[in-house]
């Protein structure tokens, strides 16, 4: 009965690792593909807050410009009644145009999403189809080079 030692079980370890190499570069460029994506979503989102903030800021001065109008003196009882009407009405038309640029916003948002991930998708697809051919290359190499050994 013959005792394999534990040298030798570490050097079929080793050389059967090393007859089926990792490719690091093909994790280097998945990593990058998906750091690209995150950069570029994340440039959209930012668009969107910063042009959301303008929106909303001009749709409370404007709002602050109007209230402004109804809080001053008048002369008659009467004008009083026509104020708030008229600030009714100015905020109704504030509150459409508002909504209708926030949508705007959103159907960028909606638009470039859509491309990036059309893109991302294509770049994956890519990377994989290059992964797998190079992985298949690797294994046929290993698979012949582990043929020639055992046939010696």
């Amino acid at each position: 009965m013959a005792v394999t030692k534990s040298n030798d079980v570490t050097k079929m370890l080793q050389d059967v690792l090393g007859a089926f190499p990792v490719d690091t570069k093909a994790m280097q460029d998945a990593f990058k593909t998906s750091a690209t994506l995150s950069e570029k979503m994340s440039k959209v989102v930012l668009e969107a807050a910063d042009k959301s903030t303008e929106i909303s800021s001009k749709w409370t001065k404007d709002t602050l410009a109007k209230l402004a109008d109804v809080t001053k003196v008048k002369d008659e009882p009467a004008d009083y009644g026509k104020a708030v009407t008229d600030y009714a009405s100015a905020q109704a038309e504030l509150t459409s145009e508002a909504l209708a640029a926030f949508a705007e916003v959103a159907k960028k948002v909606q638009m470039e999403t859509v491309e990036l991930m059309l893109a991302a998708g294509k770049d994956i697809s890519e990377d994989a189809t290059a992964a797998v051919k190079k992985a298949t290359a690797d294994l046929t190499t290993a698979a012949k080079k582990a043929s020639a050994t055992a046939a010696s």
